[in-house]
């Protein structure tokens, strides 16, 4: 049992809370305590609960969120300045950052802000950009930046941290930890946990179990046990052994214990490094230098070095850097000692070592370098924070004395093979050559020869990986080059580094992150009780911040209750031949399997067209069709008896996995939509210039911090129940559970208090598990519970749809755009879920914010055998318009022209027709770009890239500015709709019921706001308990950014509904009170209840004739980019972001700037970092935060402004607001064209010009690869169709 299940379901603390499983998202953060009687000293560290056995702790003290502070009692600072910094949106991470934090403070009451970014290396947060975040925990940090521009909230209102007001170690830890060590036993259902208190009883142990597996951290082990379903029956911990922990100073080095702890084995280096002379630490600052990006924090705290070496991962950070430094590693055995050096055989295969199943690793000694000797390591990952890497390297040198004749050199290597290997050959080549331009040129054609790939190899990016193993080399050769240089009185002419080759030697390094908000303060004259337009905080804010606020899985647990654990299926396209259940059966604790045969109602269901079904009935069309369930007293043992299930199937062909599988069979949706206007001949007849392209968008995960969650309670008559379920679509999970119950909706209760983040994943996709659960409780006729784990989210969810655009562009010579044909391919997945609006919308935004006199526009839904692909947020925009900014790309490279002043020449003007003929009006683009221009400092800014450019070879800044128009409404006319309920009670308190749901865009705090500013009441008086199909019915999803244009009006239609039936007692009493006023209505016997309505007005579009208004009105927004990018890693910083948004007047400036900057950090994570990689067969690799990566704290620009459009009423929303959940998303493809610049000024080097592709998103693969240059020539890709390639781009 892990710590987090301790916590959770046995003491009922549910603020830590589980994110992923496999400590990579940081939600599940505790601070864990210890005593360490050979230092005397307590340790405090934040670790990952979900990893933690609770095995492990004896002797511990565990503290978590609820722990430091609550809302009741008094808040921790720690707490209060999250809250109160708006870096709380939905709140699910929130616990985790607040416990990363504490537990920094714990060890360092005035952190640096370098100590803060690294705290949080293992925290994720997919609602707030981070900025928030950090902008509140920097006013604990010491020589922190002052804060420019407006500020959100005024830290001089923030209580002062007084460390010695902390909890208090419990005395009694610290007299037991002095006492002997005593051996444990911990017997478990399926494992045996030892905990040995000597050497030579491990010794003993490990002979008597040679299988067992020592587990200090459990970051690798417990990862194996839960997602690879392997058991290892004995587990033998070691933590607490003396001679596994102690720290050994030797004549050539350190020695290492193997239990030490990277983060121990850390903080010795760095003490090392700041002592000694730097050639005698070259080694020591290269591992210093990889654990700067190893895991997050949260693991190095636990994982201990000895696990890294023994796991001997092919792509262990640490193991090429040993190999490379040639270290000595001590076994030991009930038999004796043997020392071995970690050399090319220490690792016999594919997570293999050459120690004997008896013997173990006893410690690792750390050698000193010397004069004449240089070192480095390097790692490439897809992110630079806790990231697994794609190669890393260890790279050793020693030189004949006195000289740059090559003694000695090992090059190691991760990534290359299915063990870290060394470049040998390359290695005896160079021996004896002096250092130098010829040596290099030669070492990279060895290294071509020497560190080739099976183009079919797992991982894939061949060409890449191939291509990095030569660059890395590069720069150490550079590097040691600069080292010799200077030398005092070198005996020998070496030449210096180049000046424009220098900062490819330079370290990876991100400067502390600055940011400004501007946004248009409340007029001087308004009531301190009007809150509309003010700052004022989430209202859960403080809540999430203790971790009280409740989550669906957060409801305490039934007497009776039930866990339920889905059955998938592991193929893409066959029929189902028997499903087995008598090994799931005999599991402890199983109560039943559920499938199609149980189902009391219909098994068809779907959001739109019901054309899914709830369980797979004799065929399955994907990988993670739900076949059945299987319902236990546990999680844990129904997710053992769910992998008992038996599936034999019949495959069937096709299976189609790609958009190009897709076209090459045909396999497409009806309708296909077209809208076209203007004559496309004529337009292209005019054009100087036509050019034809393609674009590849991929697709996202939501990746919302919760995963999806249902708790479904039968109520024992008339077939009613009541579920509480995350989803932004209450009424549609209400229908599609009465279709598969066979009861009417006013029998289903479905309510939603809040959501961990949503995105558009819950708005329909929520409901093929809330289906299953309830279908499973009606059997069991008890409440069953289901929260997926992160990797059966990932599989059975569906995401972001990818696209393909092919157009040709017609142009003029300055750039003038005269015609364009368009035509996007979506990946829909098994079922067409909400994929027609999503076209729908992309063709609607094929134009973006340019006029094109001649356009055509045509989508295809592409029907594939993957997860039915679903709405996210932008909702086909983003990818419609990423499109148009690939073709304004191409003209500007074709023509010669500045980008920005083709995208400028080309913008729409106020009172201008779209291309489905809606007029322009409101338009404010044109001021959005003057201000976007001006704010960013654009020409000097432009200026000094290209002067950067000039003065640089291997690393290239580029700029890029991309405006963005976005389309408010639902495109279904019908769902432009919503109801409010508002009831008064006698003591003046109101109670508020809409239609939309909390997911952490903050749209219960608007409600609030609306309706204290038309009762004229404060908000303290106004409370939303949660959102319920039994209050408001037939309500739309939460959706479509327009939630508080649609509730805000319904409720303020109640609430004047209210204030009508109030008038007489207000004239009779005019000084009286609120409170006065409803209670001389109650005794009027009037009633304080009225519900609201509101339909978006003059809306409808028809595409037959491309007539009407799809769109109520347009958000539009500008944002310029500035990045640089090492052109030979493929890596790149985000440097410089401003953003001006039109929001309209702003009813919250601090949840809008929010909305701004989250939609813009999850844009970012789809055009640069995030990409799904599925196997040919349909199988989805990335599953988790392993493998999946979304932007982390380090990847927010290091300067960000962000600047809401002032004087900009909108009179078609809510007092003149504008809807901002969705459109400021695309705006990070500002960041991904500022890339493209950088390449072409790669490129440019190479003597490369004109239009090239470059497919989204623009990950370090895509951006090495298009840097072509001496290095990529010497590694060509493989030929196509030569090879079955690991993964396939969909």
């Amino acid at each position: 049992m892990t710590l987090l299940i301790f916590l959770r379901r046995k003491l009922s603390l549910t603020g830590t809370k589980l994110g992923c499983a496999e400590g990579g998202c940081g939600a599940c953060t505790v601070m864990v305590s210890r005593f360490n009687p050979h230092h005397n000293q307590i340790i405090h560290h934040a670790v990952n609960a979900c990893l933690a056995p609770l095995c492990s702790l004896h002797h511990c003290a565990v503290t978590t969120v609820e722990g430091i502070g609550s809302v009741a009692s008094k808040l921790h600072p720690v707490q209060e300045r999250i809250a109160k910094a708006h870096g709380s949106q939905c709140g699910f991470c929130t616990p985790g950052i607040v416990m990363s934090m504490y537990a920094l403070l714990r060890n360092s009451p005035q952190p640096s802000m370098q100590d803060m970014e690294e705290a949080f290396q293992g925290n994720l947060c997919r609602c707030t950009g981070y900025r928030p975040i950090l902008e509140g925990y920097k006013t604990f940090a010491k020589g922190a930046s002052t804060h420019s521009g407006q500020q959100l909230f005024d830290p001089s209102e923030f209580m002062p941290l007084d460390p010695t007001q902390e909890i208090i170690f419990p005395p009694e830890l610290i007299s037991l930890g002095k006492q002997p060590p005593r051996s444990l036993r911990f017997i478990g259902e399926r494992v045996l946990w030892i905990q040995p208190s000597s050497l030579n009883e491990l010794l003993e142990l490990k002979a008597v179990y040679p299988a067992a597996k020592l587990v200090v951290g459990n970051t690798e082990v417990g990862i194996e046990m839960k997602f690879k379903n392997l058991l290892y029956p004995v587990i033998l911990a070691p933590a607490y052994i003396q001679e596994l922990s102690s720290i050994q100073y030797t004549e050539n080095g350190i020695e290492f214990g193997a239990s030490v702890t990277l983060t121990m084995l850390g903080k010795k280096l760095h003490e090392e490094v700041n002592k000694l002379p730097n050639y005698r630490t070259e080694v020591f600052q290269a591992i210093l230098e990889q654990l700067r990006w190893f895991a997050g924090q949260q693991i190095r705290n636990v994982a201990a070095i000895g696990g890294n070496i023994m796991t001997a991962s092919p792509i262990s950070d640490l193991n090429p850097v040993f190999m490379a430094a040639g270290c000595k590693l001590t076994l030991t055995s009930k038999e004796g000692k043997r020392a071995l050096q970690m050399d090319d055989k220490f690792f016999s295969g594919y997570r293999k070592t050459a120690l004997k199943p008896e013997e173990i690793l006893l410690s690792i000694e750390i050698p000193y370098t010397k004069k004449g000797q240089y070192f480095s390591a390097f790692k490439q990952s897809t992110r630079k924070e806790d990231d697994i890497a794609t190669i890393t390297c260890g790279m050793n040198v020693v030189f004949q004395q006195g000289s740059n004749i090559v003694k000695d050199i090992k090059l190691s290597y991760g990534g290359i093979a299915p063990t870290t290997v060394l470049a040998t050959a390359t290695c005896n080549r160079l021996i004896g050559r002096r250092w130098g331009e010829e040596l290099m040129e030669d070492a990279c054609s060895s290294l071509a020869e020497e560190m080739t790939l099976s183009p079919s190899a797992p991982g894939g990016m061949v060409t890449y990986r191939r291509t990095l193993a030569i660059s890395l080399f590069f720069k150490f050769y550079l590097t040691v080059q600069h080292k010799l240089a200077q030398m005092v009185k070198p005996t020998y002419v070496c030449l210096n580094v180049k000046p424009n080759y220098a900062s490819a030697i330079e370290l990876f390094h991100v400067d502390s992150p600055t940011s400004v908000q501007l946004y248009q303060a409340v007029p001087p004259g308004q009531s301190t009780d009007d809150m509309v337009g003010r700052p004022i905080m989430h209202l859960s804010a403080l809540k999430q911040a203790t971790g009280e606020a409740v989550y669906c899985d957060d409801i305490p647990q039934y007497e009776n209750g039930l866990y339920l654990a889905l059955v998938t299926s592991t193929k893409a396209h066959a029929y189902i031949k028997s499903i087995e259940t008598d090994d799931a059966m005999a599991v402890p604790g199983v109560v039943t399997f559920v499938s199609a045969k149980d189902l009391p109602g219909s098994n068809k269901t779907g959001p739109a067209v019901c054309d899914e079904t709830v369980f797979a009935d004799n065929k399955v069309t994907c990988v993670g069709h739900i076949v059945g369930a299987i319902v236990a007293d546990t999680q844990a043992h129904a997710q053992t008896a769910a992998k008992a299930v038996k599936i034999s199937y019949e495959e069937i062909q096709p299976v189609i996995i790609t958009i190009q599988d897709a076209i090459t069979n045909q396999s497409f949706y009806q309708p296909v939509r077209t809208i076209e206007k203007g004559d496309l001949a004529k337009g292209f007849h005019e054009s100087d210039n036509i050019l034809e392209g393609e674009i590849h968008i991929g697709g996202q995960d939501h990746f919302y911090l919760e995963t999806n969650c249902t708790l479904a309670v039968p109520q024992g008559e008339d077939g009613e129940m009541e579920l509480f379920v995350s989803t932004q679509s209450a009424s549609k999970t209400q229908a599609l559970v009465a279709k598969a119950l066979g009861v009417p909706a006013s029998h289903i209760v479905c309510r939603v208090k809040r959501m961990g983040g949503g995105f558009g994943g819950k708005e329909s996709r929520s409901t093929i598990l809330s289906t299953v659960v309830a279908v499973a409780a009606h059997k069991v006729k008890r409440p069953v519970r289901c929260m997926l784990d992160r990797d059966e989210d990932m599989l059975v969810s569906g995401g972001r749809h990818p696209f393909f655009g092919r157009y040709k562009v017609g142009f003029k010579k300055n750039g003038k755009v005269m015609a364009l044909d368009v035509t996007y391919y979506s990946n829909v997945g098994n079922s067409m879920d909400l994929s027609l609006s999503i076209m729908e919308r992309a063709l609607f935004h094929m134009d973006n914010c340019y006029n094109i006199p001649h356009i055509r526009g045509t989508g295809y839904m592409c029907k594939t055998n993957l997860p039915s692909n679903t709405a996210f947020r932008g909702f086909g925009g983003p990818q419609g318009m990423m499109v148009s900014e690939s073709w304004i790309s191409d003209v500007a490279l074709c023509c010669g022209v500045p980008a920005e002043q083709v995208r400028e020449i080309n913008l729409y003007k106020q009172g201008e027709y779209t291309p489905f003929n809606q007029c322009l009006d409101q338009f404010t683009i044109d001021r959005c770009w003057k201000e976007c221009v001006n704010i960013s400092d654009f020409h000097q800014r432009k200026a000094r890239v290209e002067l950067y450019n000039k003065q640089h070879r291997w690393t290239k800044r580029g700029l890029s500015i991309v405006p963005t128009k976005f389309g408010i409404s639902f495109t279904a006319i019908f769902l432009n709709q919503a109801g409010a309920l508002v009831h008064l009670y006698t003591d003046g308190s109101v109670l508020l019921t809409h239609g939309g749901t909390e997911m952490g865009q903050g749209l219960h705090t608007k409600m609030i706001q609306v309706a204290s500013k038309t009762l004229g009441i404060p908000t303290s008086k106004i409370h939303i308990s949660e959102t319920s199909t039994n209050t408001v019915p037939n309500t739309s999803p939460t959706a479509a950014s327009a939630s508080s244009d649609l509730n805000g009006m319904a409720v303020y239609n109640a609430c004047q509904t209210l204030l009508q039936r109030l008038d007489p007692y207000k004239a009779r009493n005019p000084k009286g009170s609120w409170e006065d006023w409803v209670k001389a209505a109650y005794f009027d016997r009037v009633n304080l209840s009225a519900n609201g309505f509101y339909r978006t007005p003059d809306l409808g579009y028809d595409f037959e004739t491309n007539s009407g208004h799809p769109f109520n009105y347009f958000s539009y927004g500008v944002a310029v980019s500035e990045v640089e990018i090492d052109c030979l890693t493929g890596s790149h910083k985000n440097l410089h972001t401003s953003i001006v948004m039109d929001v309209g007047k702003s009813l919250n400036p601090a949840l809008d700037i929010g909305q701004v900057e989250g939609a813009f950090m999850q844009g970012v994570g789809l055009f640069t970092l995030e990409e799904l990689r599925y196997s040919p067969q349909g199988y989805l690799y990335t599953r988790g935060p392993g493998m999946y990566k979304i932007p982390a704290f380090g990847d927010i620009p290091t300067e960000l402004k962000v600047s809401l459009l002032r004087d900009a009423p909108n009179e078609k929303a809510i007092f003149s607001s504008k809807a901002v959940g969705e459109p400021p998303l695309f705006l990070a493809a500002s960041v991904f064209y500022a890339i493209k610049d950088a390449i072409t000024a790669a490129r440019a080097e190479s003597g490369l010009s004109g239009p090239f592709r470059l497919d989204s998103p623009a990950t370090p693969e895509r951006i090495r690869n298009a840097c072509e240059d001496k290095f990529t020539k010497l590694c060509p890709p493989p030929e196509p169709g030569t090879y079955t390639p690991w993964d396939v781009r969909v």
